[in-house]
Formats: C-alpha cells, structure tokens, sequence
C-alpha cells in the first residue's frame, strides 16, 4: 500500500498563487515528499494533504482564502455570456 507523500500517492495540493506553489514545493522537497500542486486562484486554498504529513503541526503553512465570489447576476466566468445563476450556477 502506498503512503501519502510517495510517487505511487503524491500530496494533492491547491493553492491560489505562483509564490505560494513554489513556497509548498521547497517545504516538500526539504521532507522528500512527492506532491502535485495545482494553481487555482478562483478557489480556496487546499493544503490538507501536507497537514497530513506534517501531523497537524502547522509549520509555515496558513489557508488563504479568495474574496473573489460570483453573484448570481455577474456574468458567468465560462465565457458564454449568459448570467451565472442561468449558466454553471444552476
């Protein structure tokens, strides 16, 4: 079986800037860890996986969160002109 962190299951992590990708990829290569790191900035920041490996203790690691909702009246950010609520927000 596989444990967290190795090549066969890689640390799944999502985080919201360039700076912050490359500031959880020195934490896991310091630990030799093995992580997949997706850069979403539309998304809340998902770092559990490297919470995992630290068990729980919290080291250099904080949760940013994006101020960056969508109304149900804003145009949908698929591009297809359409109001959110009528488009992916249905």
């Amino acid at each position: 079986m596989a444990n967290l962190g190795d090549s066969k299951k890689p640390a799944i992590i999502r985080v919201a800037t360039e700076e912050r990708a490359h500031e959880i990829y020195a934490l896991c290569e310091k630990n030799g860890w093995k992580v997949v790191i997706g850069i979403e900035p539309d998304k809340v920041e998902d770092i559990s996986d490297i919470q995992r490996l630290l068990g729980h203790k919290v080291e250099n690691t904080k949760t940013i969160y994006s101020n960056n909702s969508i109304g149900r009246n804003d145009p949908c950010t698929c591009g297809s002109g359409k109001k959110y609520k009528k488009c992916c927000g249905a």
